[in-house]
């Protein structure tokens, strides 16, 4: 990351403010300037913020962007999804030797590699994809504009920049995405060397033996599984008697299973008392059920907090909830109709995929241009060490609401790209209606997961019937060929083949 002081990204004079909109002039006070009025001002260059910028940028209007890092992309490209899924990649790149089947081949990471060895490439790739947003904003003459925003009116910002100089910014429209921050427990003794969240995680110097996560939603998952299959023993406390509620549980089961045998130790039920560092400078985790956990290094990962604290929104007479999110409607407005907000700061699912969406189809709204909603069926993907995709609904939840349902399994072990890729415990899951045939859900666990389901998605989204699946063709050899067995599977457990 540059620390160089932050600037407007376009070095093009600003444009003519037009003759239909206010001037912004502050009265040329000391260190501060004014800019002409924009059509839509979006703080935040995150996925919610990228989109909604060129969707209304493509209706002609005069967008600006106001980012307070030096580099666009948000989180979510700099210090989030994009450094982990990296991460995953690497490691999941290296540990691959073990899962393959080459029986005169021995292989072992090296224990002197550091988490910032296995990151170069994602240094690169974020660089990269830093180039390409920046790329797009400017062909579609987004203006960017670097500082931290806070609001003056409800039409008025105002944004410090690192060189000390303040700019007021008025826009028709805001959108408010300004992401989210990993959060940050009180009483939890964080230096970001041992004890650390996971944004400060990617930046350690050297890898531990041990690794206490605490949180077993999806960022907990995916850390504890790299971790352990770097070889780092690794204890997954969860205060929930299980993980990743949301997911088909013969799924999670599965996720728990290959973590134990990487050595991965799941603790479930287990509530937090309190973390010390002893002399040795090991987090000591105390548990409310008098046990004690101490390992060279915790990872706190209990969830996110939105960024919404330095927006100043009680001027504007706006509140959040205790996480600093916002409430919206299904048009993405807050309580003032012309402030919409999108991505993390308005919570779940709190996905890039979801986010870039939901900016978009906000800009839409503001400009009156017509749009439908989000999707009701999406894909969730999880990139544990093995990845999991689900979409539709789960077993838990088709019991609970009563409905007759079939289940149909593939194993990758029964494919032969399963047995070309070695791994042999990946699990395609099918689960359909058992009067209709009608498809309700998919879920995944093993190599491609991710990538896997949208076949899934697309046939739930057309309402399709399982029995589309036995009476296609699919390349041979592939994964997709799970989606013909596992359909099979289920309709002869029916008598029905």
């Amino acid at each position: 990351m540059s620390d160089r002081p932050a600037e407007s990204a376009k070095k093009k004079s600003p444009a003519k403010p037009s003759t239909d909109r206010p001037s912004t002039n502050t009265g040329g006070q000391q260190g501060k300037s004014s800019r002409p009025a924009y059509d839509l001002l979006v703080i935040g260059s995150g996925p919610a913020g990228q989109k909604a910028a060129i969707q209304a940028a493509k209706l002609r209007k005069r967008v600006v962007i106001v980012e307070k890092e030096p580099e666009v992309g948000g989180s979510s490209v700099n210090t989030g999804t994009l450094p982990s899924k990296t991460l995953k990649d690497a490691i999941y790149y290296l540990h691959g030797f073990k899962l393959r089947a080459f029986p005169n081949v021995t292989y072992s990471l090296n224990k002197s590699l550091t988490l910032r060895d296995l990151m170069t490439r994602k240094d690169l790739v974020i660089k990269k994809e830093i180039e390409i947003i920046t790329n797009q904003l400017e062909r579609n003459d987004v203006e960017i504009v670097h500082g931290t925003a806070s609001f003056v009116d409800p039409h008025t910002i105002q944004v410090l920049q690192r060189n000390g100089q303040v700019h007021s910014l008025q826009g028709t429209c805001i959108l408010i995405a300004t992401g989210s921050r990993p959060r940050r427990g009180d009483g939890v003794p964080f230096d970001d060397l041992h004890v650390c969240d996971s944004d400060s995680i990617l930046a350690t110097e050297t890898l531990p033996k041990t690794l206490a996560v605490v949180g077993g939603g999806v960022i907990g998952c995916e850390y504890a599984s790299m971790f352990a299959a770097f070889g780092i023993k690794v204890t997954l406390l969860e205060r929930r008697k299980e993980l990743l509620r949301f997911v088909d549980q013969e799924i999670v089961q599965a996720l728990i299973y290959q973590m134990r045998s990487h050595g991965v130790t799941t603790k479930l039920g287990e509530e937090i008392a309190g973390v010390t560092l002893d002399e040795r400078d090991r987090a000591v985790t105390s548990l409310k059920s008098g046990k004690t956990v101490v390992t060279d290094m915790l990872l706190y990962a209990m969830g996110r907090t939105a960024n919404t604290d330095a927006l100043n929104l009680p001027a504007i007479g706006l509140s959040t909830d205790p996480l600093g999110q916002l409430k919206v409607n299904e048009f993405y407005q807050t309580e003032i109709p012309h402030i919409y907000a999108a991505g993390d700061v308005i919570g779940f699912p709190g996905l890039a995929s979801t986010s870039m969406e939901q900016g978009r189809l906000a800009a839409c709204h503001a400009f009156k241009v017509e749009q439908s909603t989000l999707p009701k069926v999406m894909p969730y993907g999880i990139y544990t060490i093995p990845e999991i995709s689900t979409v539709g609904k789960n077993e838990e939840e088709l019991t609970e609401q009563g409905v007759p349902y079939e289940v149909g399994r593939a194993w990758y072990r029964e494919i032969a790209r399963g047995q070309i890729y070695g791994d042999l415990e990946g699990l395609l899951k099918l689960i359909f209606h058992r009067d209709t045939m009608q498809l309700l859900g998919v879920h995944i666990i093993g190599e491609g997961a991710t990538e896997l389901i949208h076949i899934g998605q697309a046939v739930l989204t057309y309402e399709g019937r399982v029995d589309f699946f036995v009476h296609n063709v699919f390349n041979y050899p592939t994964l997709a060929e799970c989606y013909r067995t596992a359909a099979l599977d289920g309709i002869n457990r029916m008598g029905k083949l």
